[in-house]
């Protein structure tokens, strides 16, 4: 079964985080859609940081096109990078900034960049 939460990648970031003293919300509801959700959400500076799996959403460096059943995957590997882009025009027009990563990138440097975004955004919410 594939992890729609939860996956390796996602949970060393939010180790890294936790350890830095951040503190934010697991797959948070995306605004206006009842399906989709934020893999890490920082509600209070409205940030949305998601971490694509390479396979599920086609990254251009790992993507390996399918032998068998190639029209199934090709169709949707396509769709899941549509809802990615509605996802993120979605957050955007709500006010998020949306941070979008892959899973082979180094989860050091994943954390990094998230705390370099968040301190460049103003807090927008209660404490």
């Amino acid at each position: 079964m594939t992890r729609g939460r939860d996956t390796k990648p996602e949970v060393a970031v939010r180790s890294l985080l936790h350890r830095q003293g951040l503190r934010y919300r697991v797959n948070h509801r995306v605004p206006e859609s009842s399906r989709r959700t934020v893999d890490i959400a920082f509600t209070r500076h409205r940030l949305a940081v998601f971490i694509d799996g390479c396979f599920w959403h086609g990254c251009p460096v790992h993507f390996v096109t399918p032998k068998t059943r190639t029209s199934f995957w090709l169709a949707k590997i396509a769709a899941n990078r549509a809802r990615d882009l509605e996802s993120t025009r979605d957050l955007e027009s709500a006010g998020w900034t949306v941070r979008r990563y892959w899973e082979h990138q180094d989860p050091a440097w994943v954390a990094a960049d998230i705390t370099t975004c968040l301190d460049g955004l103003t807090h927008t919410g209660p404490t």
